[in-house]
């Protein structure tokens, strides 16, 4: 069965430019444009039994909610949660502490299909 990633990105461009990436490394990706839809679609995951594997969030959802307080709320619902923060701000506090703020690692963008690919084989399959 194939891993289930959601990715929450307000850009429609990179959302699904990075749905296509995920669907060609053989994940089957959702995506939300914003904390309220990743918060709900996450639910309603858990609810029918098919819970995401690893959840990307974007840092900054400009007029929502942003990875920083999703995570939170996502680890509230689901402590055993895999989430990965991506942002293009690198030099953020969230981004250069992840784990600090809940999130079991960083991609900046913009990020490569090999990247992501091997952040997500580090994530999910414990390769390196």
């Amino acid at each position: 069965m194939k891993k289930r990633i959601l990715l929450m990105d307000d850009q429609q461009m990179l959302r699904e430019a990075t749905g296509l990436m995920l669907a060609s490394l053989g994940y089957e990706a959702a995506l939300a444009e914003d904390g309220e839809t990743a918060l709900a679609m996450y639910r309603e995951a858990m609810e029918a039994g098919r819970k995401f594997d690893l959840v990307i969030l974007d840092l900054v959802i400009p007029g929502g909610i942003g990875g920083k307080e999703v995570v939170g709320m996502l680890r509230q619902l689901d402590p055993e949660l895999k989430a990965v923060i991506s942002s293009g701000y690198t030099n953020d506090p969230v981004v250069e502490n992840f784990a600090r703020y809940g999130f079991d690692d960083a991609l900046s963008k913009p990020y490569s299909l090999s990247e992501l690919g091997d952040k997500l084989d580090k994530m999910l399959n414990g390769k390196h």
